[in-house]
């Protein structure tokens, strides 16, 4: 019979688990934040809560209805608790920490990262509107997403009609002497030669902005009362101007529909929970009209509605995103003061914002529209899953896989002449690309023009951390034939992998002959270990469309890579060996000149007005640029 000395003990699971109970139950019942964290000390959780105390212990004792929270605890391995003054620091720093560690079981917006928005560059002094698809903390104004990129594109196109904002880059702003054609032609008021009132361009770039936001009917009547205070004192052109302006504008907003007496701005929300996701759908609400919507789907971790919803309204609204008057919720959550005063303090002006649960009424009924919204777009992206579930298996079987992969990484290397040899990994999970799992490889250890051994040195690379962090792929796609297929499998060899699927696949070529006219059109080809003929797929098959679409993102991640490192080459080559001249004094004359060409062509004076170039180092410049 064992000792009291040879009892078993406690497995690391165990240990971490009482670990983590002794420091929920010594959590204060305040307000703030949790973090649960793996063995290696990645967070794999961030929420927050009015009382930690409370929280933590619902999360951990048994029997609770939420205790299948399994997934989560059976990864934990730590638990840190950060305490705040109020709910809205707690949501504050809620949305900070998951922005800095991208937790693997916080809510991601996938689909808005699709999605355009308009980017007001109200940091400048004569700003401008942009289209774009990142939404970046720098101190300017972001509208949107918006769903139809050519509907906000059309918009745009209006707004350039209607507006006469500045539409051209800093550098040919500061650089300009004449005005330009977009002058010449009244869809520009040339702030960068002319003397221009900035209040009247201020008005235009307020009428954008309300144009943008589906504010049209103050838009309109800003208008109309211009119109007639210019017929009125007989300037009839500029009235016949604006009356094609509210025409344009007209035109722009037409098949709007009312859906609130009274007008106001509004964000409802609607949600469907089934299937193991959760989909959330906003119906934007501007001056009384349903402007557009958006909805947004994430993986169901499990965890209670209105800590996911609650979740969801913090990341919403991040990234300058426009801030109505009122939300309305189709469920509580904790914390609804808190989100109030969160969103309030994110607007400039304007009153309090109301985020209310109704219960009947017209309100209600634009909540349950946006469920409907929410269970509409579920079922969409069920189809659409099916699709996807599809060509996987199609894929599957065409390989000879043990099963169907969902997880797919392909690999491409790039360069020019052996010159800035790089390697790219493009990352698609069930049959959609996962940008956070891109990765780029700078290749040293090579010789040029030696794309096996470049093939072999970024796979050892990716295989030797994914051996170490787990987390492989089910299979891997090797740019090329059956040299990169047989790289790629010795790789595996030599570091002991087993499990992974591997296949190559070789773009097409066209092949000809010196005796004969015709050409031979040879089209992709995937090999296989084990099998020395290609394997070949029906025409349109979408399992090869799959492979095709992994094999180009990777080769365009590739490529932009390897021309970012030529492009920082060339200019390093050109400024950086210069004495006395960094990258910020590198920055400063690219921006005032444009280019480095102009650089190159700048007189001793004209370079010496730049900020912190002297007269001496413009010399050195001259001189080192052959000037």
């Amino acid at each position: 019979m064992a000792d009291a000395g040879t009892a078993k003990r406690p497995s690391a699971r165990e240990a971490a688990r009482a670990r983590i109970a002794a420091k929920a139950a010594a959590a204060p019942a305040r307000p703030g934040v949790y973090m649960f964290k793996d063995a290696g000390g990645r967070v794999l959780y961030v929420g927050k809560a009015k009382s930690l105390r409370t929280r933590l212990r619902s999360y951990l004792r048994a029997g609770d209805g939420r205790y299948q929270l399994r997934f989560l605890l059976e990864r934990a391995r730590d638990l840190e608790t950060l305490v705040t003054v109020s709910e809205t620091e707690a949501l504050m720093l809620e949305n900070n920490l998951i922005k800095q560690h991208k937790p693997r079981y916080n809510i991601k917006l996938k689909d808005d990262k699709s999605y355009l928005s308009v980017k007001v560059t109200t940091k400048d002094a004569w700003p401008r509107i942009l289209v774009t698809r990142k939404i970046v903390r720098d101190g300017n104004t972001y509208l949107g997403p918006f769903p139809s990129a050519s509907g906000l594109r059309r918009t745009v196109d209006t707004i350039r009609k209607v507006f006469p904002l500045r539409t051209c880059s800093d550098p040919v702003f500061r650089n300009r002497s004449r005005p330009c054609l977009e002058y010449q032609i009244k869809r520009c008021m040339a702030p960068c030669v002319l003397e221009v009132d900035r209040e009247e361009y201020q008005r235009h770039l307020d009428g954008a902005t309300k144009l943008l936001e589906g504010r049209t009917e103050s838009l309109l009547a800003d208008l109309g009362a211009g119109m007639e205070k210019a017929s009125g004192s007989e300037r009839f052109e500029d009235a016949g101007r604006l009356r094609d302006r509210i025409a344009a504008v007209r035109q722009a907003v037409e098949g709007q529909k009312v859906v609130v007496h009274g007008g106001g701005d509004r964000d409802v929300f609607g949600v469907c929970r089934e299937a193991g996701y959760m989909e959330v759908a906003v119906l934007m609400v501007r001056g009384g009209k349903l402007v557009t919507h958006n909805s947004y789907c994430f993986e169901d971790f499990e965890l209670p509605d209105d800590e996911l919803f609650s979740s969801f309204l913090g990341r919403f609204y991040e990234g300058g995103r426009f801030v109505p008057d009122e939300l309305l919720l189709p469920i509580e959550v904790e914390g609804m003061a808190a989100i109030s005063g969160y969103l309030s303090a994110k607007r400039d002006r304007g009153p309090k914002v109301k985020v209310t649960v109704p219960r009947r009424g017209e309100k209600r009924a634009l909540v349950e529209m946006a469920r409907d919204n929410a269970v509409h777009a579920m079922a969409e992206r069920g189809d659409e899953g099916k699709r996807r579930e599809a060509m996987l298996e199609e894929l599957s079987k065409k390989l000879g896989l043990a099963s169907t992969p969902k997880r797919v990484e392909c690999f491409d290397i790039s360069h020019v002449g052996g010159e800035a040899v790089v390697a790219s990994m493009v990352t698609f999970d069930e049959g959609l690309a996962d940008k956070d799992g891109y990765r780029r490889y700078r290749l040293r250890g090579v010789q040029r023009n030696d794309d096996f051994a470049a093939m072999r040195e970024v796979l050892g690379r990716r295989l030797e951390r994914g051996r170490e962090e787990g987390g492989l792929p089910d299979l891997m796609v090797v740019d090329g034939g059956k040299g990169q297929l047989a790289v790629a499998v010795e790789a595996m060899r030599e570091l002991g992998i087993e499990g992974v699927e591997v296949c190559a696949l070789a773009k097409e070529k066209v092949r000809g002959s010196a005796t004969s006219s015709e050409i031979e059109r040879i089209e992709d080809r995937v090999f296989r270990p084990g099998r020395s003929n290609a394997i070949t797929f029906r025409r349109n098959s979408p399992a090869l469309f799959l492979l095709q679409q992994v094999r180009d993102e990777a080769h365009r991640f590739a490529i932009g890579f390897h021309r970012s490192l030529r492009s920082k080459a060339r200019l390093r080559s050109g400024l950086d060996d210069i004495a006395g001249v960094g990258p910020a004094k590198r920055k400063a004359l690219l921006a005032r000149f444009g280019s480095l060409t102009r650089v190159r062509a700048a007189s001793e004076q004209e370079l010496a007005e730049t900020p912190g170039v002297s007269v001496g180092l413009a010399r050195r410049i001259r001189a080192g640029l052959g000037g």
